[in-house]
């Protein structure tokens, strides 16, 4: 039996190792990048826009040069404000009067995101084609312009929409009609149609643009560095449903084989154990043949094995009798 506690105190020790590299395994099939990890990092690089900040005032950030081409710009207002005067142009957002900040903050910050040639990088839907760039607009609680990965507070028009006003569009594709998409913090789309031209409408943040369905699915180009996909470990909109079922079919798979070892480690220990057992056995019994027989003899109604007389009698070592 102690043939069969090694090997299990062994498959003890294994069995974790074995759980954690299927989980890695698991977790290496996830996106390197995600548009909500890339939400925290242009807050966090909207904010540091801030130098002197003035109520009002929109502040363009910089952003690293591993992500050129994406714009991002920030702007301080009062809660009471943007609800009785609103924000008449913020780049290509017109936000109303009317407009409710949830939870309510006394300051709060307007961060806008120009995605531009990483818009079907972050935002891939397969089946249609981009007409403009991927537009953000979410909104922060100013009372620290040092904090990072801040939660995103709600915003909700309540009299009239938020509109955006895109410049221009590309080239339709020949039998498509350009829809509104907007996606929301976890990254679903809705489908609407355009108000008027190049214009699209909303009741609450997020992120716009204008597509179209192609005759083809549309391959997202590769973004200007490879190297950049992963933006910030902070936060990030997960790998899907599909994903999370085959992490948890790897983890499962994994237990199970573990288990399945155990048994076969512990049928062959006591396969072990009985062979050496029967070993054992046969050379005893052979041993038992090889050897003298005992002579036998009758006690009364039983017959009980004798042994023979000793070969030297017993001597006294001094004979000298007193």
């Amino acid at each position: 039996m102690r043939l069969l506690q090694t090997l299990s105190n062994l498959l003890f020790f294994l069995l974790p190792w074995i759980i954690s590299s299927a989980h890695l395994k698991a977790q290496s099939s996830i996106p390197p990048a995600s548009s909500r990890s890339l939400d925290a990092l242009l807050q966090d690089y909207a904010f540091r826009a801030f130098l002197r900040p003035h109520t009002g005032i929109p502040y363009h950030g910089d952003v690293p040069s591993n992500f050129t081409g994406i714009q991002v710009t920030a702007m301080r207002l009062r809660s009471g404000s943007l609800r009785t005067r609103g924000v008449q142009a913020y780049n290509e957002f017109q936000i109303p009067v009317g407009v409710v900040v949830q939870p309510y903050v006394e300051r709060l910050v307007l961060v806008y995101q120009n995605l531009a040639n990483w818009s079907s990088f972050f935002y891939p839907l397969p089946g249609y084609t981009y007409l403009t760039p991927v537009l953000g607009l979410l909104t922060y609680d100013a009372s620290n312009l040092s904090a990072t990965n801040l939660p995103e507070l709600e915003i909700k028009a309540s009299d009239k929409p938020i509109l955006i006003r895109f410049p221009q569009l590309k080239s339709v594709p020949l039998g498509s009609t350009p829809q509104c998409v907007w996606f929301d913090l976890h990254g679903l789309a809705e489908f609407s149609n355009l108000t008027s031209d190049n214009v699209c409408s909303t009741l609450q943040q997020g992120h716009f643009s204008v597509v179209a369905e192609s005759s083809a699915p549309s391959v997202p180009p590769p973004p200007p560095d490879e190297g950049s996909k992963n933006p910030t470990s902070g936060g990030g909109r997960g790998d899907g449903k599909e994903d999370d079922k085959s992490r948890v079919w790897i983890i499962a798979g994994s237990v199970v084989g573990g288990l399945v070892l155990l048994v076969l480690l512990s049928f062959l220990a006591f396969w072990v154990q009985r062979y050496k057992h029967k070993n054992q056995m046969q050379q005893m019994e052979k041993a038992a043949e090889v050897g003298e027989a005992l002579h036998m003899t009758s006690v009364g109604n039983t017959r009980a094995p004798v042994a023979m007389g000793t070969r030297t009698q017993p001597v006294l070592e001094n004979e000298y009798v007193p």
